[in-house]
């Protein structure tokens, strides 16, 4: 599959300044030589150097001007796939672009499949396994704090602190087995030094976990959902949070029918904040199913934000909407707090909410909003190691290889001094081949196949 020679548009389709073709594999760079004509008359492009730029036209069968391109040349094994790369820049615009492509694929180039450039990259030993999943995670970041951890990862954070690990695993394993194969000239290791650097290792992969959490959550985000009553400014607050009208506002109860959801950006905390139908019983039809949809999403919410309102008081509803949701991470809002007339006073929220998290707000006013967004960022980070900052993400497949091979570690402890040395010896190598999974070392096809599945054709 290597041999082949692929391609495929690396830029969004529709219209653009400029619009690039990839192409990557053996015989890329004299294909395009086929079907490109220089504006230096004589020039070659087979000779050209790597990292080199031509200008000139790309040209059809019967060698009619397609459009005017800029040849970009990169040699392997110094490429991102480390095999011969060329970009083909042409005129933004779908047309362009399209026939650029069209023409490309007339010879034995092939269309690429999703993320096959990104793949080879990973089996010329370009990019490690990690490294290539951080790609998309680059590609998909919402907030400067999640694009730094992903970059961390691309540039190999995560192999190098497994390769620590897997250095000083592999040391430990070498003297059990020694100490297994040559009884008579090597004796066995100390107990309680191998206890010891065992004992490191494991605190070493629990520091990795428990500082991952928070990359994670820069990375992936929280989902919070905004409910209360009708009426109470529950639009009124996705409107100030996205600063933009994204819903419609009315004095009229009940306008919201259905979940209105936008991404905002909480102290580098990508949040999916979730506007939802005032919560009440209803004849209407349509309303009865905006707040079906609520509920829904209140139950699939990391965070609820239950809106009061001063000015109505609190009512049934309000004590009925809290007894169904007191058991999930809650802030109360206390909103229109500008108004003269109140009522609802501290006394009447102690009486209910005893223990909550409280914030009287004035939605209108913007007022309160920089504290909801601070006691977000501390409910979200509460308890979260900070010490060991070592600004990685493991991504689901990442952490159960992670998991897996600690469980190994332990295992190998507990037995340590109960077992047979050669027990140990495979724990820790179950431990290694974990590890291994998350680098590549030790990923069948399979799972190769799956990380490079979610990603974008030309990447």
């Amino acid at each position: 599959m290597l041999q082949d020679d692929i391609a495929a548009l690396s830029t969004p389709p529709g219209e653009g300044g400029v619009a690039i073709i990839r192409l990557s594999g053996p015989g890329v760079i004299d294909h395009v030589s086929k079907i490109f004509r220089p504006y230096s008359p004589g020039l070659d492009l087979k000779q050209r150097p790597g990292y080199s730029l031509t200008l000139g036209h790309m040209v059809d069968a019967q060698g009619l001007k397609i459009d005017e391109v800029l040849i970009g040349l990169m040699r392997g094994p110094k490429s991102y796939t480390g095999e011969d790369v060329v970009e083909i820049n042409c005129h933004g615009g779908v047309l362009p672009a399209r026939r650029c492509l069209k023409r490309v694929l007339d010879g034995e180039v092939r269309l690429a499949e999703p993320g096959e450039f990104t793949k080879r990259a990973f089996l010329n030993g370009r990019l490690d396994a990690s490294q290539a999943e951080a790609v998309i995670d680059i590609i998909r970041a919402k907030t400067e704090q999640g694009l730094r951890v992903a970059l961390n990862q691309l540039e190999g954070r995560i192999g190098q602190e497994l390769q620590l690990i897997e250095d000083e695993l592999i040391g430990i394993n070498a003297a059990i087995e020694a100490s297994v194969d040559f009884p008579d000239e090597i004796e066995e290791p100390d107990y309680e030094e191998l206890k010891g650097r065992i004992t490191s290792q494991i605190k070493h992969i629990k520091n990795l976990l428990s500082s991952s959490l928070r990359s994670e959550i820069y990375r992936d985000g929280i989902k919070a959902a905004i409910i209360g009553k009708p009426n109470v400014g529950k639009s009124s607050l996705l409107n100030a949070l996205v600063k933009q009208e994204k819903a419609i506002v009315t004095e009229l109860p009940g306008t919201t029918r259905d979940v209105i959801e936008d991404y905002i950006n909480i102290r580098g905390i990508p949040v999916k904040i979730m506007d939802t139908a005032g919560i009440r019983d209803t004849d209407d039809p349509v309303e009865s199913i905006g707040v079906q949809r609520s509920r829904q999403a209140i139950k699939g919410a990391d965070l609820i934000i239950l809106l009061l309102d001063v000015g109505s008081g609190l009512a049934k509803e309000d004590i009925e909407i809290f007894s169904s949701i007191e058991e999930q991470n809650l802030i109360i809002l206390v909103n229109k707090d500008d108004l003269a007339e109140r009522k609802i006073e501290p006394e009447d929220i102690e009486k209910h909410f005893s223990g909550r998290t409280v914030i009287w707000v004035s939605v209108k006013e913007g007022q309160g909003l920089e504290l909801l967004e601070s006691t977000i960022e501390e409910m979200v980070f509460s308890g979260l190691l900070e010490s060991e900052d070592y600004e990685v993400a493991f991504n689901l497949r990442q952490k159960r290889s992670l998991e897996r091979g600690l469980n190994s570690l332990e295992d190998a402890l507990n037995n340590l001094g109960t077992l047979p040395l050669d027990c140990l010896a495979v724990d820790i190598g179950g431990a290694l081949q974990k590890l291994g999974e998350i680098s590549g070392k030790s990923l069948k096809e399979d799972v190769i196949n799956r990380i490079f599945h979610d990603f974008c054709i030309g990447k």
